[in-house]
């Protein structure tokens, strides 16, 4: 009966959920309500969960929970500790999800809500979460080995210098990236800059009373965690208003790049169960419970999105940004559906966590599950504004005028109609001087999500208050993803310099932690100090490659994962990883030959770099802003061109391994650490 019982509930979910996408895939030329895309959302990721994710621990990685993790066999206090695997989802969850969830699906909205939805889910459900698990257990079993070593290991020497070298350029320019935008989010902000400085001092607490004071009591020290934010929160708010409080948190955007860069390193040296893991996971209370909060909101108020499936500019004149559906949409959106970054967390600070290896199927696959509904409700919030003011808010003033009254009046000639007493009114409302032309995603998802809180929870008079929490909300989302990240290339370069030193690989000899933390914060923390320095310098001039960057870093991660399924002896699944891997290929070279080549300078760096040149070829001298503009454009598509050449190496080369291996010409050999009973195992036995 129990039986018959669980068959009808998920034979129904499917059919919900199928229900779900039809609506939202079939939907022309009528408003549907939000609540389908969230149904649709939770219906998929349970299916995919206790499914897909079923099928790849038991047919495909054989997930053992007798097997000594790393966390366990090489536990030293400081980045080898076994963790509750739910302190160690928060974790993971809180390190993956940045800006990527939460500004890409906003930004590609401007396509209609309808690619952007279809994407993510299956994205998500068919490769982003695949990846973040293969990668996550396949580290787990290499002694918690970082994605460049296990390449070193299994493609080959070549292959794994290679994909160092992509690898480390790849890192420093997202971690320089989400550095800059935490900067942004939070100058001039007391009430984010408050609340992100107390998660600190609560972390450590957290940290001391699961580790010293009441070890094991994960309860205990969530609801205290719990209690402890939420007053930050709310004492944010109120330094915010205070006159005299106010002025200590209201920080230029210098200073905040010097005390970010000092928190990278802290993040990166101190043990992991004093700072990082618990504050993921208090970051992840406020994450998933405002999400959570807000997926329900939707689904009582069914508000309406008012963007159409499509738009007009599918056809790649888009006003947020240029080009064709594919390759850009999927190259926007990104961390909700794929994200490269994804696979140096999970070859990185988690694997050394985890304390059994059933637990990486909930941590891998789960967290990115959860980060991709994020995504869906970024879709949402960008797509129940007017497309109009939408349209007024993301898009540049160079493409729409540099005027309220120009900006409405191109928006409205398109067919979405907004004025300046909306945007005026608006602005108002969320208590800013204006909003018009904030592109970047930020602050439109900040309106929406501004918007549908105010309908459920406090009315219009509470506009700004959810503006200005969902700013703050934003922002520790991405500074999540900097402490991890951070972490992450020590571990990288602690794996390259033990090729030349033993003792510069271990993690529990402190001076090798300590410099080689130093390294990877003073690298991207240079290129973040020379941006807030010069707007069109350092990483400034690196951000248009971000999202390529990402996306070539899975890449990457899908070869290796690909040349451990075929070496295991399991080539009958590669296709799952596969797949991915040849769908990730050809968006992102595309893209990356789109944005070199590209005869739109709206696309093409070097032809936008040429428009400059013309332009102001009959000027009596050219500015040296114009120079250092067309510097970029050339310096980007060098960076591109240079990143795209080595994945092709690092596919080309995993390529030859799975002829050799397939065709019998090398012995199928993986680099596992050996098999050592797990004591938690024999405990739990006992």
């Amino acid at each position: 009966m129990k039986r018959l019982v669980r068959i009808a509930t998920w034979v129904g979910v499917a059919v919900v959920g199928t229900v779900a996408i039809a609506t939202i895939a079939l939907r022309r030329g009528e408003s549907i309500n939000a609540m389908w895309l969230v149904v649709a959302a939770l219906c998929s990721y349970a299916l995919g969960y206790r499914f897909y994710s079923k099928f790849l621990a038991v047919k495909l990685l054989a997930l053992d929970s007798t097997r000594a993790t790393p966390a366990e066999r090489l536990e030293n206090g400081r980045d080898f500790v076994p963790t509750n695997k739910w302190v160690v989802f928060g974790h993971h969850f809180a390190a993956i999800a940045g800006p990527g969830p939460l500004v890409g699906p906003v930004l590609a909205a401007q396509f209609g809500y309808l690619p952007g939805t279809l994407w993510i889910l299956a994205g998500a459900v068919f490769g982003g979460c695949v990846q973040d698990f293969v990668i996550l257990l396949f580290s787990v079993r290499r002694d918690g080995k970082s994605l460049t070593e296990m390449a070193r290991d299994e493609i080959g020497r070549i292959g794994g210098l290679v994909a160092y070298i992509a690898v480390l350029c790849i890192i420093i320019i997202l971690l320089g990236v989400v550095a800059l935008i935490v900067v942004n989010a939070l100058k001039g902000s007391p009430w984010a800059t408050f609340t992100i400085a107390m998660t600190i001092p609560i972390a450590l607490l957290m940290g001391i009373y699961l580790r010293r004071l009441r070890p094991g009591k994960v309860l205990e020290v969530s609801f205290l965690g719990f209690v402890l934010v939420m007053l930050a929160i709310w004492g944010g708010q109120w330094v915010a208003q205070s006159s005299s409080l106010s002025p200590y948190f209201t920080l230029a955007a210098p200073t905040l790049a010097i005390l970010i860069i000092v928190y990278g390193f802290a993040a990166s040296a101190l043990p992991v169960w004093l700072l990082l893991a618990p504050r993921d996971y208090l970051s992840t209370f406020v994450k998933l419970g405002t999400i959570a909060v807000l997926a329900l909101g939707i689904v009582i108020l069914r508000p309406t999105l008012h963007m159409p499936a499509l738009t007009r500019f599918v056809d790649g004149s888009g006003p947020v940004f240029a080009g064709n559906i594919f390759p850009f949409a999927f190259i926007t959106i990104a961390c909700g559906a794929i994200s490269g970054f994804h696979s140096l967390i999970s070859s990185g600070t988690t694997p050394k966590l985890i304390s059994r290896e059933t637990e990486t199927r909930v941590v891998g696959y789960g967290a990115m599950a959860a980060e991709s509904f994020v995504a869906i409700m970024a879709t949402i919030a960008a797509c129940v504004l007017q497309p109009g003011i939408y349209f007024a808010i993301n898009s540049p003033a160079g493409v729409v005028g540099k005027t309220a009254q120009a900006a409405t009046a191109t928006i409205s000639a398109w067919g979405f109609p907004v004025s300046v007493t909306d945007m005026t009114s608006l602005a108002q409302a969320v208590g800013e001087h204006t909003l018009l032309n904030r592109t970047g995603g930020a602050p439109a998802f900040a309106v929406g999500m501004a918007h549908i809180f105010a309908q459920s929870l406090g009315g219009k008079l509470f506009m700004a208050i959810w503006y200005h929490f969902a700013i703050m909300f934003e922002a520790l989302f991405i500074l999540s993803i900097l402490d991890a990240g951070t972490r992450v290339g020590r571990f990288m370069f602690q794996e390259a310099l033990s090729h030349l030193w033993k003792p510069l690989g271990r993690t529990s000899w402190y001076p090798s932690v300590l410099a080689n933390s130093a390294l990877i914060a003073g690298a991207w923390g240079y290129f973040l100090w020379q941006g807030i320095k010069d707007p069109l310098g350092g990483i400034n001039s690196l951000w248009p490659i971000f999202g390529i960057s990402n996306q070539l870093l899975a890449t990457v991660a899908f070869c290796v994962a690909t040349t451990i399924v075929i070496k295991m002896g399991k080539g009958r699944f590669a296709a799952v990883t596969l797949v991915p891997l040849a769908g990730l290929v050809a968006v992102t070279f595309t893209a990356s030959y789109q944005k070199i080549f590209s005869a739109n300078p709206r696309i093409g760096f070097l032809a936008h770099a040429r428009q400059l040149a013309t332009d102001s070829a009959a000027l009596p001298a050219r500015p040296p802003e114009i120079s250092r503009l067309m510097f970029n454009d050339r310096l980007d598509a060098v960076v591109t061109g240079v990143l795209v050449v080595l994945v092709i190496l690092i596919v080309s080369e995993s390529a030859l391994e799975w002829l050799r291996v397939l065709s019998g010409r090398k012995l199928a050999r993986v680099r596992e650490a050996p098999i050592v009973p797990s004591r938690f195992a024999a405990e739990e036995a006992s």
